[in-house]
């Protein structure tokens, strides 16, 4: 007899375990030189399909504490969102290897300890696999984006002190305090393995068929990266590696070079990884949500797009935000293709979370989902700061885009209230001066107020929207004065910054790296910063 409710729990049944043993959809994110030997890279994304049988997560060193007040913190901040990766992955199949490093004897009677020591030796061990690895060949062509030779400490020295007595009142070493993986993340004594040693590691990925392997943990900076079962190792021996990057952290001291915060100092190691060792992931692939965020980082997302070929932006804006917004951005840089002049690749993902967008781009079609994704991103009255070309970065002067790309012959008008129509002789110079009446605008805060010499040719911008805020004028002896910089309320309800100056001599001067710097801090709703020291950070003499 047909039973509606029982074939309905049936069908329910078979759905569920069909989801379960389905393959893992992961999206890797990597970096891509956007030619050999420029030292430029595209962020770009590729689709993988994993089989969960397949697939191992290993939880590197998320110990109990740390000599590190802030690491334990942090640790204890995103645990919970790990552990619930874990216990989704598990179900799904994934294998699970918790490696809590020095800690061995603490797991000597534990099931899973004693399941990792039960599985076979490899019959192929890697050569090095139980050491440490400094360096894999790829990242030869870096330069290491942090100096952590202090420890990366970044504890505050009070506080730090206050954490070691704290440590030794309990009766632990100060300086190496753990003794087990924090309770936080769930051991499941009946599937997952315990060990942190690199060839037992390897000998389980091979007795389980593991080929794809995803790294959580800490820190991304040392253990992660260097440990006998990191990201080097598996990466130089073969695996198909990535990183979770929202389920980790580093050791980065923002007292040390480049200067930057502790967040920018992850985001830069993770760059790092993604361009010479191994694709990222996020957590979100597999439970769904967002990435995790620390709550401690509030960071505004700064776009830099660029794709000009006249004034070196590629170099100059890159150098400006390595060297000025690290302390307060998030920054992502997208730069043209260097075989196909109408696409920057990475660019409509990059929008997707951007506060603020900085362009640097002349006459460009893009993709159609590239442009679709910048309109998006205008309507959404979210702010736009354009420097020198970007008044006309999408328009070809009315020429017909290549197939499957589209212009934006209005944006100057329409996003910077802008009127370009030519620029004068670039062997002639300008003088370039504050409008007096807008002297006290957030932008022109700390701006020298003395006459600046443009060395670029003097764009011919005049007149601009009556409801743009007119900051800077330029002017050739014998000829009219020209707008220079402005801000305009644009119809859609954003704000936009606009500055003809660009040319790649006025990134040496202060006041142009005042006024651009002020314009990001504008341009996302942060404070100004009273006092800004525009002498580069050198970078420390040992780089590796």
């Amino acid at each position: 007899m047909y039973q509606p409710q029982i074939v309905s729990c049936l069908f329910a049944l078979l759905f569920t375990t069909a989801c379960v043993a389905g393959d893992l959809e992961m999206t890797l994110r990597y970096q891509q030189e956007t030619s050999p030997d420029s030292g430029r890279y595209h962020q770009l994304t590729r689709e993988e399909s994993w089989k969960p049988s397949e697939t191992a997560i290993i939880v590197c060193d998320v110990w109990d504490l740390h000599h590190c007040q802030n690491a334990v913190l942090r640790a204890q901040e995103f645990a919970p969102r790990l552990n619930r990766v874990l216990n989704h992955a598990r179900e799904q199949g994934v294998i699970i290897i918790h490696a809590p490093s020095g800690c061995m004897e603490h797991y000597a009677e534990h099931p899973a300890r004693a399941r990792a020591k039960l599985v076979a030796p490899a019959p192929t061990l890697p050569e090095e696999i139980t050491k440490w690895c400094y360096q894999i060949p790829s990242e030869e062509k870096g330069v290491y984006p942090l100096d952590q030779s202090d420890g990366g400490e970044d504890d505050e020295p009070e506080q730090h002190a206050k954490w070691a007595a704290e440590l030794k009142s309990r009766g632990l070493n100060p300086k190496v305090p753990w003794s087990k993986q924090t309770d936080l993340l769930t051991i499941d004594a009946e599937k997952d393995f315990i060990s942190d040693k690199g060839d037992e590691v390897w000998s389980i990925l091979t007795a389980k068929g593991i080929d794809n392997v995803i790294l959580t943990g800490v820190h991304t900076n040392m253990c992660v990266l260097g440990r006998p079962f990191g990201l080097r190792q598996l990466a130089k021996n073969g695996k198909n590696v990535v990183l979770m990057r929202d389920m980790t952290d580093t050791m980065y001291n923002p007292g040390a070079w480049p200067f930057v915060s502790h967040f920018t100092g992850t985001d830069r190691i993770i760059s790092h990884i993604e361009k010479f060792v191994a694709p990222t992931v996020t957590s979100d692939q597999l439970i769904g949500g967002k990435p995790f965020v620390f709550k401690g980082d509030v960071r505004p997302h700064v776009v830099i797009a660029m794709a000009e070929a006249e004034y070196e932006t590629n170099r100059t804006l890159p150098d400006f935000g390595a060297a000025y917004l690290g302390k307060d951005f998030r920054v992502t840089y997208c730069f043209e293709n260097d075989t196909n002049r109408d696409d920057i690749p990475g660019f409509d993902a990059a929008l997707e979370s951007a506060d603020v967008l900085v362009l640097s781009v002349r006459r460009r079609a893009l993709p159609v989902k590239q442009m679709e994704a910048l309109r998006k991103y205008v309507a959404a009255g979210k702010p736009v700061i354009g420097i020198r070309t970007a008044c006309h970065a999408f328009s070809l002067h009315g020429k017909q885009p290549p197939e499957g790309t589209a212009t934006w012959e209005a944006f100057d008008p329409e996003v910077f209230g802008g009127n370009y129509h030519g620029h004068h002789s670039n062997k002639v110079t300008s003088v370039v001066e504050i409008v007096p009446v807008s002297a006290d605008h957030p932008i022109l805060h700390g701006v020298p107020s003395d006459r600046y010499t443009q060395r670029g040719s003097l764009y011919k911008t005049s007149p601009v929207a009556d409801s743009a805020t007119l900051l800077l004028t330029g002017q050739i002896e014998g000829k009219d004065q020209e707008p220079v910089a402005w801000t305009f309320q644009r119809a859609d309800g954003g704000k936009s910054f606009f500055t003809s100056l660009g040319h790649k001599t006025d990134f040496d001067q202060p006041m142009f790296q005042r006024l651009l710097l002020n314009s990001v801090y504008w341009a996302a709703g942060q404070p100004i910063p009273n006092e800004f020291s525009f002498d580069k950070p050198a970078e420390p003499a040992k780089k590796w």
